[in-house]
């Protein structure tokens, strides 16, 4: 991304603050930060914040060492830098002095570390504290072209490596299921990915009935279904797609009923997805039909989450949330039934919200073969 693009979205953080009556907000290493500078790096023990005011250029406070890198990494201009053995407390104060927002309304960062958020309050007593969501939130729901673009390119490489199990086929029977996530890996990367964006999930027969399993040592057997749930980045941004397939043989009866109704409410949540339609509805409209059928009780999460440079974040697909979908907006559609001891089945797409539906960004078969 071009750094206009992160100068225009601290702008637009600015204006928001000022929407909501805050005076600033302070991020620290997460995908707020990212987002708002094009910077990514892990939290570590020395303090490295962001401060973006309502009014005027952002200041970042890093530790001494990181100085030159972000200067060339960044277009923040305003970047002062602390020494291993200063005081970083002291340094943090004379920014929010400078900024004039020391007795202000200031919003920190959600995942903050409490050492840090202590520190802030400690040289800031009088301030008044609120979480960076309230500004940031309703600016990373709706994405831009440029995030879109880098989705879609993660979902297409979810998409070419769900195409390569189905050719693995009987070939994967045998395998445990550690060894198929790290095959899975492979393929991920040889399809342009970064990593995986998350745990990969490869859930054979009774596993399948937990939705986070992650995977084991347990081994794939002919005949049984298996859960794949998994993404990879693209320029920061992950894909997330579930496809349940059973990778040779015959599965039972139960399991054809079972996937027929997963698919048929998949595929009307996702005809539920227009503007105007309240993230609730969508859910809604996933939950009857699995309901109809009778499983009910055994869909046991929301159908959907948003998806952004965070994995799971607004808008949330659950039945309490009556928020109405935009345009730019993009979410999972999961529904999933789980047979205790048995199996589980679950299908899952991303889909952007457009200007008169949505767009589908998975585009493999939905079928256990």
């Amino acid at each position: 991304m071009t750094d206009d693009v992160y100068a225009t979205r601290r702008d637009r953080a600015g204006e928001r603050l000022r929407e909501v009556g805050a005076d600033a907000l302070v991020c620290f290493p997460s995908r707020n930060l990212r987002y708002l500078t094009g910077f990514a790096t892990e939290p570590g023990e020395r303090h490295f914040l962001l401060v973006v005011p309502a009014g005027g250029a952002a200041t970042l406070l890093v530790p001494e060492l990181y100085g030159t890198q972000l200067r060339e990494a960044t277009d923040v201009a305003d970047v002062r830098t602390w020494a291993d053995g200063d005081d970083p407390r002291a340094a943090a104060r004379d920014v929010l002095d400078d900024h004039g927002i020391r007795d202000g309304r200031i919003l920190v960062d959600d995942t903050m570390w409490a050492r840090f958020t202590q520190d802030l309050r400690a040289v800031a007593p009088d301030a008044d504290w609120g979480l960076a969501s309230e500004a940031l939130g309703d600016l990373r729901v709706r994405k831009d072209e440029t995030e879109l673009d880098a989705l879609r390119s993660a979902a297409a490489a979810a998409d070419a490596t769900m195409n390569d199990l189905r050719d693995l086929g009987a070939d994967a029977v045998g395998m445990t299921e550690r060894e198929l996530a790290a095959w899975i890996a492979d393929r991920l990367a040889a399809h342009g990915g970064t990593g995986t964006a998350f745990e990969t999930v490869v859930a054979a027969g009774e596993n399948g009935v937990k939705p986070h399993h992650g995977h084991g040592d347990r081994g794939i057997r002919a005949g049984e279904p298996v859960v794949l749930d998994f993404g990879t980045r693209v320029d920061g941004y992950p894909s997330d797609q579930t496809r349940t397939l059973v990778f040779d043989g015959e599965p039972s009866a139960a399991y054809r009923e079972v996937h027929a109704v997963v698919r048929e409410a998949q595929s009307a949540a996702v005809d539920a997805v227009e503007p105007g339609v309240t993230a609730a509805a969508v859910d809604r409209a996933a939950r009857t039909v699995i309901e109809g059928a009778g499983y009910g009780d055994t869909f046991v999460h929301r159908t959907g989450h948003g998806v952004g440079l965070d994995v799971h974040e607004e808008p949330y697909i659950v039945a309490d949330n009556d928020r109405e979908l935009e345009p730019g907006m993009v979410c999972s559609v999961e529904p999933g039934i789980y047979l205790d001891g048995r199996f589980g089945c679950r299908v899952e797409d991303l889909v952007i919200v457009t200007v008169d539906g949505c767009e589908r960004l998975n585009a493999t078969d939905h079928g256990w073969e």
